[in-house]
């Protein structure tokens, strides 16, 4: 994930602390219903990665096992795969079996829009498109988590109504988080405040993005009782300094536990896929430490 990256020698201009709540998000939480426990998914946006073998999987595992490797180690994952094209069923079925194989405790996918609804299309005349997607990733069944919708950083405020009627036309069919890129949908709090409206009223969530080169994306505006943060890490040598990132992260989603908070999404990103275990690790190692959120620990394994 290289989008809002920073060269090294400029990060320590950048200030990575979260800024305070917006005020809706309170209101959100404390209209939440029920008492139970918060549920944390916690991942990577791949699994076929050849650099974790000897890192996080076997030294022999094989391509077709990685992700049988991965369930074993984590809980969810953010579906990049299901973006670059609608998965057949025969595929959906076998990651259905896969995950209900190798998780026991339960593991939850969390697909990724085509990027020809949008990005190519751009959410316009993708009826049959979507059709597809949704016929495809339902073969998940109880495995099948919210979906997630992200749009470029051409899509801009000028395209709501697009939005809208699509967004509108996905009532009742999937659970779906947004994420929004155009810094116009930021820069204008009458703007930010309808999209929250929005969403809220469709119970669709704002997805929370944590990146050092666009710290505009950090807005903290839960629309729904849950959070789906996506954490961009700045490499290995900078795996401390994330680390407090990680940390304050923890402490704002205790804060968001304690207003009623039910579930938390958060996923690992590196510009270098073969640095993202140590800084899931990390991750994993913080909500355990300050949430007893009961995650597996990640096994590594000597090379």
């Amino acid at each position: 994930m290289d989008f809002g990256k920073v060269a090294a020698s400029e990060l320590a201009q950048v200030n990575h602390h979260l800024p305070d709540d917006a005020p809706e998000t309170a209101q959100v939480l404390a209209g939440a219903v029920g008492s139970e426990p918060l549920l944390y998914y916690v991942g990577c946006a791949k699994w076929g990665r050849e650099e974790w073998k000897g890192l996080i999987y076997p030294e022999d595992t094989k391509v077709a096992n990685f992700l049988d490797a991965y369930a074993k180690q984590f809980n969810a994952i953010e579906l990049n795969a299901s973006f670059y094209k609608v998965p057949t069923e025969a595929a959906v079925e076998s990651w259905r079996k896969k995950a209900a194989s190798n998780a026991p405790e339960g593991f939850t996918f969390v697909p990724k829009f085509p990027r020809s609804i949008s990005h190519i299309r751009k959410l316009k005349n993708a009826e049959e498109m979507t059709e597809r997607f949704i016929h495809s990733i339902k073969g998940l069944g109880a495995h099948l988590g919210p979906c997630f919708l992200q749009l470029s950083e051409a899509f801009a405020p000028k395209d709501f109504d697009v939005l809208r009627a699509y967004l509108e036309s996905l009532t009742g069919t999937l659970e779906v988080f947004v994420e929004l890129r155009n810094e116009a949908w930021f820069n204008d709090q009458g703007m930010r405040l309808m999209v929250f409206e929005f969403f809220k009223s469709l119970n669709i969530g704002w997805v929370i993005t944590d990146t050092s080169g666009r710290r505009d994306l950090l807005h903290l505006e839960l629309t729904r009782p849950e959070a789906f943060i996506r954490f961009e890490g700045n490499g290995k040598s900078m795996l401390e300094s994330d680390g407090k990132r990680i940390a304050e992260w923890v402490r704002r989603i205790k804060q968001w536990k304690e207003q009623g908070l039910q579930k938390v999404y958060f996923f690992l990103h590196q510009e270098d896929e073969a640095d993202t275990p140590a800084l899931a690790a990390l991750a994993i190692e913080e909500m355990n430490k300050g949430l007893q959120a009961g995650l597996n620990p990640l096994q590594f394994f000597p090379r």
